[in-house]
């Protein structure tokens, strides 16, 4: 009996000590009370029907505690992990928000002249433009540049002229090397050799896919709109001269030539027209007087006049040197953008760079270069911060940072700061 009595004793010991230590289990456990209280009379009863398994109930009990603390910890860092994907989700969504900017890159004077031909024929376009500098051309969404020389082997130099340029139309291919795609004609040279080399321009040009603006086989042809859509936006392309060294350069009823503005009424009056056309609309003027840092007055009001009928750009030649920059009515004006393929002369210049949103809102900035001598090459990163702070001096009211990007300043407070 005194046998029985001490088993009896120990067994309840025994089981009092395991219901102590379920309990301190529970209370460290985040199971909710309702869980406990079930959990707790389960394992009582079972002890108490089979108290020679209660080493098995034991483990079995800690082992269905550790299960249900774990599935807990895990449902609680749920809302964390939703978290970070719904970031990692706008994120995607912000990304793909993105606003898409469609590029145009602007240059200035090309002229192929024999020794320029001898280098590609010799080289290839890498003797002419450096790899570097004409990546960045096949890269914008278009090119337009000033092609100052006819694409012919026809006609004679113009009398008392003193530069006259003329190339084979086989180097139109030049064009086409470098991205090319789209040039002005409305200058003082492309009919250098006469009408029927013009024809030719017109020809080599068409064989290439490489568009014109500002002359064409007849007044109609001359003044055309050009339209290129990128990226759902309309880009529509002018371009007029103020320079030409006789008005039978001036195109006719049925005669080739280029479109003039020295009286701007012209060309005003298809901006007004082209504008319902095209979502941007572009002017490409040669103007100015040679070497002349500053525009003319005439520039000035000129560039104003193509805005206010609707011009969203106004691009210039002719100068051979750069000059200013300014905005007028946030519209972005470049006065002269100098010599690009021209001579060694040229020394330092720049393309711009002008950029759209789908909404119209334009980014711009410089793409300098160095064209002391062939090929032209991207500037040294040492010279750059010196010229940026020329074209300042040069410009009205904008601030060029280290990148090239053109900030435009209104009421003497930066509008466009990159």
């Amino acid at each position: 009996m005194k046998n029985i009595m001490s088993a009896v004793c120990a067994m309840s010991f025994g089981v009092l000590m395991i219901v102590l230590f379920l309990m301190v289990l529970h209370e460290i456990s985040p199971v909710n009370k309702s869980a406990e209280v079930n959990q707790n009379t389960l394992a009582q009863t079972e002890i108490a029907v089979i108290p020679e398994e209660t080493s098995l109930l034991v483990s079995e009990e800690t082992s269905f505690l550790e299960e249900n603390t774990s599935t807990i910890e895990e449902k609680e860092s749920v809302p964390e992990v939703f978290l970070e994907l719904d970031t990692k989700e706008k994120e995607s969504e912000s990304e793909l928000q993105k606003k898409t900017q469609t590029q145009i890159l602007f240059a200035g004077d090309v002229c192929i002249q024999d020794y320029i031909a001898g280098y590609y024929d010799n080289s290839g376009i890498d003797s002419i433009v450096s790899n570097t500098l004409r990546e960045q051309m096949l890269s914008a969404d278009i090119m337009m540049v000033n092609q100052e020389f006819a694409l012919s082997e026809r006609g004679e130099p113009m009398e008392d002229k003193q530069y006259t340029y003329e190339i084979a139309p086989r180097y139109v291919s030049i064009f086409t090397d470098l991205g090319v795609d789209i040039v002005t004609l409305a200058n003082n040279h492309a009919l250098d050799y006469g009408r029927d080399a013009l024809l030719d321009s017109f020809d080599a040009l068409d064989g290439a896919g490489v568009l014109y603006v500002g002359a064409g086989k007849n007044y109609e042809r001359a003044k055309k709109l050009e339209i290129i859509e990128k990226n759902g936006i309309r880009f529509g392309f002018l371009a007029a001269s103020r320079v030409i060294p006789v008005t039978e350069w001036n195109a006719g009823y049925d005669t080739p030539g280029m479109l003039t503005t020295y009286d701007p009424t012209a060309l005003i009056r298809e901006i007004e027209k082209g504008k319902e056309l095209c979502d941007v609309l572009i002017v490409y003027v040669h103007w100015g007087v040679e070497r002349n840092d500053f525009p003319e007055e005439y520039q000035k009001t000129m560039a104003r006049q193509y805005i206010d009928a609707g011009a969203d750009a106004v691009i210039g030649s002719h100068p051979h040197v750069m000059q200013g920059i300014e905005y007028y009515k946030g519209k972005p004006i470049a006065y002269s953008l100098g010599n690009y393929i021209f001579t060694p002369r040229t020394g330092i210049g720049a393309m711009i760079c002008l950029s759209w949103d789908e909404e119209g809102e334009t980014e711009a900035a410089l793409v300098p270069f160095n064209a002391s001598a062939f090929p032209v090459k991207e500037l040294e990163q040492e010279k750059r911060k010196d010229f940026f702070q020329y074209m300042e001096k040069i410009s009205f009211g904008i601030s060029i940072d280290e990148d090239g990007r053109i900030c435009y300043t209104q009421d003497n407070k930066p509008v466009n700061e990159p």
